[in-house]
């Protein structure tokens, strides 16, 4: 069964085969649990003009704490984080691609507004963050984890864990390391996939890891680790990770994304909405910077047409960044004084041109996870439905 939510979280059953070694006891395993934030449900949201209005009448009385009737800018831009905690991202500052959605967010609350808001100004506001959300969302949509302990459990009995785990030593490359070392480093290399939740944050470190490693033989953990030893040890820490999980289950925002040119060759392919961004961007160029080619204003050019062209925000993923770098290179960007505005947009489609061609040589995939601390489906004072009628997630 499908559980919806306003704020496009959707409950999917994560499908397990009957199959499957080692494992204890007998019948049908519990499945596994994943959320879906793609946007989808807050546009549903938006376009329903009566269900919209009560929800964001509601928030205004909310956030209207002196009842005046008007709320200051300031006094929203927090709300843009009570949004995403709701809507299940990582906290502002702790994932690139939440980060971008709040940036996003920001920029639509501030963007041409005056000091104070009145009812009205603030629904076409709130409209504004919620579909910026929204859109964000749907480019890049993040699942939402439950990891248990079981995923982690059916890797270490599966006969993937000893090729891997064979990897992961090789990959430390060391038999002068102590086993603790080793060990943490090893689990700073497993990831979801494996049912392991991320290693480097501090409470998955405080509450799962270090317990677990107490379980071992002291004694043992600072001695040098062999290979067959190492492998022995994983298996144990980690079975002991997993019960602790099954006590502990720990909610965790996950996003993928290969970047392989596509995105970019769709854009150039169409040519009538290529240049209608182009003229767009043209436009939004600032006026001391009209007729220059300078690496710096193509950088900001380029990263206006990134949506577009299927391409993160610059600054977001370092290893794109460092492609788009390359490709002005190719345009000696550095070494051009003064164009036109017909050379400037030649100059740019021969970036994301450069840009084709390298991503197309070598994709880029980029994976990030991040500890949700707050409950999977907990509801949030911020989003919470108005208590009228009924509500839609019904």
């Amino acid at each position: 069964m499908e559980r919806r939510g306003w704020f496009g979280r959707r409950r999917r059953r994560k499908a397990r085969g009957d199959g499957g070694s080692g494992g204890g006891g007998g019948g049908g395993k519990e499945e596994g649990e994943k959320v879906v934030v793609d946007g989808s449900e807050i546009r549903e949201l938006v376009e329903d003009r009566e269900a919209f209005g009560m929800f964001a009448e509601s928030k205004f009385r909310e956030l209207d704490a002196d009842g005046d009737g008007r709320l200051s800018v300031r006094e929203l831009q927090p709300a843009v984080e009570g949004i995403g905690a709701a809507l299940g991202l990582p906290a502002r500052g702790s994932s690139p691609n939440a980060d971008h959605i709040y940036s996003e967010a920001i920029s639509e609350l501030t963007h041409g507004k005056k000091e104070e808001v009145s009812r009205t100004e603030f629904q076409e506001v709130l409209s504004d963050i919620l579909l910026g959300m929204a859109a964000g969302l749907k480019r890049d949509p993040i699942v939402i984890l439950r990891i248990d302990g079981e995923d982690l459990r059916d890797f270490v009995d599966s006969p993937r864990y000893e090729p891997e785990a064979a990897a992961i030593f090789s990959k430390i490359g060391s038999e002068d390391m102590s086993l603790r070392q080793c060990l943490l480093i090893a689990l700073q290399l497993l990831n979801v996939e494996n049912g392991m939740p991320p290693a480097s944050d501090p409470w998955v470190a405080g509450n799962l890891i270090d317990p677990a490693l107490q379980k071992l033989p002291a004694g043992q953990l600072e001695q040098p680790a062999s290979q067959d030893f190492f492998l022995e040890q994983l298996k144990k820490l980690l079975r002991n990770i997993a019960g602790r999980l099954q006590e502990q289950p720990v909610i965790v925002a996950h996003t993928e994304n290969t970047f392989d040119g596509s995105g970019v060759k769709r854009l150039l392919d169409n040519k009538f909405e290529l240049d209608k961004l182009l003229d767009s961007v043209w436009k939004d160029v600032p006026i001391e910077h009209k007729n220059k080619g300078s690496k710096e204003c193509l950088i900001v050019a380029v990263d206006k047409m990134a949506d577009a062209a299927g391409l993160p925000p610059y600054g977001a993923v370092n290893q794109v960044d460092a492609v788009v770098n390359e490709a002005l290179k190719t345009v000696n960007a550095d070494e051009r004084t003064m164009v036109n505005e017909a050379g400037f947009k030649k100059l740019l489609t021969d970036v994301l041109g450069a840009v084709i061609t390298q991503l197309n040589r070598q994709p880029i995939f980029v994976s990030n996870s991040t500890v949700v601390h707050e409950p999977l489906f907990s509801s949030s004072t911020l989003l919470s439905s108005p208590p009228v009628k009924s509500s839609p997630s019904e």
